[in-house]
């Protein structure tokens, strides 16, 4: 998805649906394929997201002066901020292309979204060439930052980019030489370009990303939103048993019993800190299990069986009382 092609098919692509009553039932082939893809779970982190973008690209869109207000997606990893991310940049897409549907005859519709990693160890340069590689932009050898970086602003603007979404941006650190020229970059791009930035990285306040003299000036244009992990009580709502509902509500498996995963939320809170990414994978690894066994229904022995990711095994094994 770092390049135009791929993310127009990201963005274009029907995302996975959940089996309907009236369907006829899915092989055993298309539903294991199914459980890989998934649908996105609407998380709380997603609905705050989209709300503040849409505002902010609303209240950037006549300012000239000065760089756009930008967000900061921050939060622990397997959180869900990459999957908020990509949530937001298709709707966003999909929103523009309905409301400027490309004229007859034209090959390149409006390229409203961008979406860029920061590369590992990435210098002012490697980065501004990755946002020349999403558009397609040439890059020779010969050529020097600034002149890649003219030629990004002027295609950009010309496609007519609203929305630059920058991912793993914890890998900056602007204390080096070259992560001060990096974050610069940054700034740079973000006066130059007629677009509203998003960044997203694993505990960006914890970085040094938020101090000094340029931490001071990102963090003065940006609003910052956690997407840490969902918590099993918030006043008289349960944020990860609505999850969780939603989650087996989306599931396709023959023999499932609805509410059974629902009842094991403080099980599954353990076993996964109430991160996002960690639950859908326990929960999706679970049902292909069920599929490839023969039950088609998950239990708590299921869940059992199943490893997941290191991250959420340590917290699992190191939890007090364990």
């Amino acid at each position: 998805m770092t390049t135009w092609q791929g993310w127009q098919h990201f963005a274009t692509t029907d995302p996975p649906t959940p089996p309907r009553p009236d369907e006829a039932p899915r092989s055993t082939d298309e539903r294991l394929a199914y459980h890989s893809a998934f649908v996105t779970i609407r998380t709380p982190a997603i609905h705050v997201l989209a709300t503040q973008v849409r505002t902010l690209m609303i209240l950037g869109r006549h300012q000239q002066t000065t760089a756009r207000p930008s967000l900061i997606v921050t939060g622990p990893a397997a959180a869900g901020k990459t999957t908020a991310l990509l949530n937001v940049g298709r709707a966003c897409h999909l929103a523009h292309t309905r409301k400027n549907p490309p004229s007859p005859g034209s090959a390149h519709p409006g390229v409203p979204v961008a979406y860029v990693l920061v590369p590992p160890g990435a210098t002012a340069k490697t980065l501004v060439t990755e946002f020349a590689r999403y558009l397609g932009i040439p890059v020779t050898i010969r050529m020097t930052q600034t002149q890649i970086t003219d030629a990004v602003c002027h295609t950009y603007t010309a496609a007519g980019v609203q929305l630059v979404l920058i991912d793993e941006i914890h890998r900056l650190n602007p204390r080096t030489t070259t992560g001060a020229q990096t974050a610069d970059l940054l700034k740079d791009l973000s006066e130059r370009l007629p677009a509203t930035f998003v960044y997203a990285g694993i505990n960006v306040t914890d970085t040094p990303l938020f101090t000094g003299v340029r931490g001071a000036q990102l963090a003065g244009r940006a609003t910052l939103i956690t997407c840490g992990p969902l918590p099993a009580r918030h006043g008289t709502r349960h944020p990860f048993r609505d999850v969780i509902t939603d989650i087996e509500n989306a599931l396709d498996l023959t023999h499932h019993k609805p509410g059974t995963l629902p009842r094991h939320a403080p099980y599954l809170h353990q076993r996964t800190a109430g991160r996002i990414g960690s639950l859908t994978r326990l929960i999706r690894q679970a049902a292909i299990t069920a599929i490839h066994d023969g039950t088609e229904r998950i239990t708590k022995t299921t869940l059992d069986t199943i490893r997941l990711d290191h991250l959420a095994e340590t917290h699992h094994r190191t939890r007090p009382g364990r």
